[in-house]
């Protein structure tokens, strides 16, 4: 039985779904979720992340992880941590540069990888071996120790529930089974006490993202650190529906194909901040151009085409495609969550 058919089936006995329901059991259902069985990065598969479009990415979040740690006042050991790390790329390229740019560094850390799909964590275990240990989930790290954490496009996976402004006050979208057996979305009468707006809007909430950004406020001022998250989404309490689904990079119907389809949310940066700063942990964010041009992306683009000549016009487009007003560069944003008495390297206000 199929995703598609079990979903309907519940659906029948037990009445609709959230949509933070529906986008979990699409993504993490054991028998047929998304990053449970067939993940697909890079260019050959559904999408592809700032790691797998260039070197420099990866090489310029190891920077300011070595930096940050130097700032921190270089604590041997302190635990180094990639929540959602894809293939293995991004944390690759942080331990290559690091192994260029701070032997010590490499030698203070103690390297963990949280990540919950299986053939994601087969992939990490091929490219990084014996260098990293893994867990399911941050709580499984072991604490008491300073702590350096990264996180590319991970809040844009968490669900959300999504409400909508009618005419008579809010509603909440759910998904249920029309008459002809697909999915559809519907609306059921919502009590949570949302902020006023005109109707038709849509305003996303997640729990999960909000409990992350607790979690990690909670650990970092207990513990020290800081942790850069780094996302499409906004950098301003706003309303919008951002719920989409990518198949071979393209955008399919949400509803069509349950379980075979990347589906992604915008992060709700504004809401993991505040939840960090409940818990007494400081914070900044700035888009991705930004922060990355405050590490010298410019300076390490031009070192590889000065390095590779013959690759200058690849490596042009790879740097555009990073921090382009049209591409990532201001729709992703940087947010820094950090323990109180310092801010991170790149967030210090100018």
């Amino acid at each position: 039985m199929s995703l598609l058919d079990r979903l309907a089936a519940q659906i029948a006995q037990t009445g609709p779904l959230t949509v933070a329901q529906y986008m979990t059991a699409c993504l993490h259902d054991p028998q047929d979720g998304y990053y449970a069985t067939r993940p697909a990065l890079g260019e050959g598969g559904d999408f592809i992340t700032a790691p797998l479009v260039s070197q420099m990415f990866g090489e310029l979040v190891g920077v300011w992880a070595i930096s940050a740690w130097q700032a921190m006042g270089a604590p041997s050991p302190f635990v180094l941590v990639e929540m959602g790390p894809g293939d293995g790329t991004l944390m690759g390229d942080v331990l290559r540069a690091a192994g260029r740019l701070s032997p010590a560094f490499l030698e203070a850390a103690d390297v963990w990888l949280v990540e919950t799909s299986e053939p994601l964590a087969a992939l990490q275990r091929e490219r990084l071996g014996g260098a990293a240990h893994w867990a399911r989930a941050l709580d499984e790290v072991p604490g008491g120790s300073p702590m350096i954490l990264i996180a590319n496009e991970l809040l844009d996976c968490l669900p959300v529930r999504q409400f909508v402004r009618t005419a008579t006050g809010w509603a909440e979208q759910v998904v249920g089974v029309g008459g002809d057996g697909t999915l559809q979305f519907g609306l059921v009468p919502a009590a949570a006490p949302l902020p006023d707006a005109r109707e038709g809007v849509v305003c996303e909430i997640s729990a999960q993202q909000e409990a992350l950004g607790a979690a990690l406020g909670e650990r970092l001022v207990r513990d020290g650190g800081a942790a850069l998250l780094i996302d499409y989404g906004r950098d301003r309490p706003g309303f919008g529906d951002t719920l989409q689904a990518l198949v071979r990079h393209e955008r399919v119907d949400p509803l069509a194909c349950p379980g075979e389809a990347d589906l992604t949310v915008h992060a709700d940066f504004p809401a993991v901040r505040a939840a960090a700063e409940r818990m007494g942990a400081g914070s900044a964010i700035l888009t991705q151009a930004a922060f990355l041009a405050r590490l010298g992306v410019g300076e390490r683009a031009e070192a590889l085409m000065r390095a590779r000549p013959d690759r200058s016009e690849t490596i042009g487009r790879q740097l555009n495609r990073l921090v382009g007003g049209d591409q990532m560069g201001d729709l992703f944003k940087a947010c820094c969550l950090y323990s109180p008495g310092w801010t991170p390297p790149a967030f210090e206000e100018d």
